[in-house]
């Protein structure tokens, strides 16, 4: 559903991604693990055609994403769904208005059958009671399940997740978790979740790929990663301060 080959990036003189390549099944969640700074997020940018690679091709359901027309790259767009680690929901809208947002824009359907899609999204991530009120005046899960409703309006094809429980506590980390692997599940949707969170990582991966100086140096089911004998590996998942990561 998505392939990467030999992309690279360079950003302010650094390169980010460095000849970078792998691929992502369709129906398969995904998961990218890293320190902060790695290329995780511009990873998914390049996926969701937001960044345009220095050299390298990315591929999305067999289509060339990268060096295509503003038309190509919007319909390719069609298919995806981005989770911002911040929610980005607008703070003037209710929860409901944001959630119906994209379906209103592009007038997709008639009021009545967005108020259906909307309400359907509203219950499936425990949204209801919070249908009226602001941003400014919900929790951080809140947020990200608003975020989340607001892209599965659209049926998407793939998800993207940045960070998708980072600053939530354990048991709304849990229900996260739970929709992500519910939504692989019922619908098949191919997931890419970004998360510094491993226990995150283990209940949603199907495979889990580390990525260290712009490159991936492992990628395997959970079991494996959790069991590994790759030094950089060992050192970020148990975090450790004694191993070859440079913490300066």
């Amino acid at each position: 559903m998505i392939e990467f080959k030999n992309v690279t990036k360079i950003l302010s003189g650094t390169k980010v991604l460095n000849n970078l390549s792998f691929k992502v099944e369709k129906g398969e969640t995904f998961v990218i693990i890293g320190r902060s700074g790695t290329g995780k997020t511009v990873t998914l940018k390049h996926i969701a055609g937001l960044l345009e690679p220095d050299s390298g091709q990315i591929l999305v359901d067999g289509e060339q994403m990268n060096g295509i027309s503003k038309s190509q790259r919007d319909r390719l767009r069609e298919k995806i769904g981005f989770v911002f680690q911040s929610g980005a929901l607008i703070n003037w809208m209710t929860v409901e208005e944001n959630i119906a947002l994209p379906l209103l824009e592009h007038k997709l359907y008639p009021i009545e059958e967005i108020k259906r899609i909307v309400e359907e999204k509203m219950e499936l991530l425990q949204l209801t009671s919070a249908r009226d009120k602001m941003p400014a005046e919900i929790s951080g899960g809140m947020k990200k399940r608003a975020s989340l409703a607001r892209v599965l309006v659209r049926n998407p094809e793939i998800i993207l997740y940045d960070e998708p429980t980072s600053g939530l506590d354990p048991v709304m980390s849990s229900l996260i978790n739970t929709i992500i692997n519910q939504l692989k599940k019922d619908y098949a949707i191919t997931q890419i979740v970004v998360t510094h969170d491993m226990d995150s990582a283990y209940a949603v991966g199907d495979r889990i790929a580390m990525l260290y100086d712009g490159t991936i140096i492992q990628c395997d089911e959970p079991e494996g990663i959790r069991n590994t004998n790759n030094p950089i590996v060992r050192q970020f998942i148990s975090g450790s301060l004694e191993g070859p990561i440079d913490i300066l």
